[in-house]
């Protein structure tokens, strides 16, 4: 078995709301110096070691993300 993380942000032209929340947020709490945030997701799975790099493209393409307004990106851990 092998563990992999696909990993799924906004695309850099779509508005994060959460993102924009949290960067409000983050002055009123006492953080300073945080000019930008985007909140994404990550989703790890344990996969089989026969499972190729295109098949867990399309798990990502087709189950995980939206490819209209998001970007992902499929890490193999060691």
């Amino acid at each position: 078995m092998v563990r992999v993380v696909v990993d799924v942000m906004p695309k850099a032209e779509i508005l994060d709301p959460q993102g924009q929340a949290i960067v409000g947020a983050l002055p009123r709490l006492g953080f300073q110096g945080i000019s930008g945030v985007r909140q994404g997701k990550r989703f790890e799975l344990e996969v089989a070691d026969d499972v190729d790099d295109a098949e867990l493209e399309k798990i990502a393409e087709s189950l995980l993300c939206n490819t209209v307004i998001e970007d992902w990106k499929v890490t193999r851990l060691a």
